[in-house]
């Protein structure tokens, strides 16, 4: 565990210390989370938050689906593709 300071200014601002931004894969104008958990607040980008919420609510699809490696992938987008322009050529008739 590693542990970093910074100072609270008067407008109640802080400079995220290099390291911490690094870590977080921050860039000028992101914004930050701030989680209450337990007796800490801890900080986090929320982006990742959003991927792996994602990436969680997806887990077990691809079995599901059968898709085994990139090329199944690459597959069932051209399916859908297909699908969707079958289906749109038909709304128009």
């Amino acid at each position: 565990m590693s542990m970093e300071l910074a100072k609270i200014t008067s407008k109640g601002q802080i400079t995220l210390p290099i390291g911490i931004r690094r870590k977080l894969c921050l860039k000028d104008g992101d914004k930050v989370a701030f989680i209450e958990m337990d007796d800490q607040i801890v900080i986090a980008n929320p982006t990742s938050i959003a991927i792996k919420n994602v990436q969680e609510a997806f887990e077990g699809e691809a079995e599901r689906l059968g898709l085994r490696d990139e090329d199944d992938v690459v597959a069932l987008v051209k399916e859908v593709r297909r699908n969707r322009k079958t289906r749109q050529s038909a709304d128009r008739a």
